[in-house]
């Protein structure tokens, strides 16, 4: 079992923040992974890598981009709830419901698998093999199934997107890929695929900061974890209208291509240390 241990003891500077914040902001919303990113990128670079807890804390930021860039579409959940009109009112709610209903899964597989997810699922062969298989399927699954665009998705497609996050838990995999695979799976077209995925990443975000900021690291300056949170945030808002822009013209193969390489190029390295 191969699990790297840092290579410097140095407290995280500004910059290396700046920079793990943006690979966090771009691989959380983009199908790649990022707790496969977070761990290569400072294993490769020669980082100190700070650990589960310091990864979610940069979730942060990705939660403000989430509720920023969704901001319109939870004011209308809510106010759609309300509605005088019966059945836009029980549209809404049921969709309230199904994103509680789809969260339970991966924070309860959260909560069981938190330590398991911080040590001996952090092997770097491991996270190579999760990012060319779950990419090659995302592809696949995206080739082979039509798509219907639903604001609301069924309960089927809402409880199998909720499963799939239980299996997001082990890093290489992607919360966003593999939700989105499961929506594309179950007959939602890309966008509104894309779409459920980001409005369900938004309350297991926010538990699972909350969950992991009581051990967050005591040796990050709040300044630099800031710097962190804010890059995120950033790149998180560009890298869902890139995608939602994107997925309305091209599919997953781009992602696919570009996991299989980042894998190959671990193995790689892998070989070479």
């Amino acid at each position: 079992m191969i699990i790297f241990q840092p290579l410097l003891a140095e407290v995280i500077t500004p910059v290396q923040a700046l920079v793990l914040g943006a690979v966090q902001g771009l691989t959380e919303l983009l199908p790649v992974s990022s707790s496969a990113h977070l761990y290569v990128v400072p294993t490769l670079l020669g980082w100190k890598y700070e650990g589960v807890a310091f990864d979610v804390a940069l979730h942060g930021g990705t939660l403000a981009a989430l509720v920023i860039a969704f901001w319109n579409d939870w004011l209308a959940l809510l106010r759609e709830a309300f509605s005088a009109d019966g059945a836009v009112a029980r549209e809404a709610r049921m969709m309230w419901v199904k994103l509680v209903a789809a969260t339970i899964p991966g924070a309860i597989a959260g909560k069981l698998l938190d330590k398991l997810a911080d040590t001996t699922l952090r092997q770097l062969p491991l996270q190579a093999a999760m990012l060319a298989i779950f990419g090659l399927i995302l592809w696949l699954v995206d080739r082979s199934r039509p798509g219907r665009d639903e604001r609301s998705p069924g309960w089927g497609t809402a409880i199998a997107m909720g499963l799939a996050q239980c299996v997001a838990l082990v890093p290489g995999v992607s919360r966003s890929g593999i939700t989105m695979t499961a929506g594309r799976a179950t007959g939602l077209s890309r966008v509104s695929a894309a779409r459920f995925s980001f409005l369900l990443a938004t309350p297991i975000t926010a538990g699972a900061l909350v969950l992991k900021l009581k051990d967050m690291p005591h040796d990050v300056p709040m300044a630099t974890l800031g710097i962190g949170v804010a890059s995120a945030a950033v790149f998180g808002i560009l890298a869902i209208r890139v995608l939602l822009r994107m997925l309305r013209t091209m599919g997953f193969g781009v992602f696919f291509a570009y996991r299989a390489a980042l894998a190959a190029g671990i193995v790689v390295w892998l070989a070479r240390h």
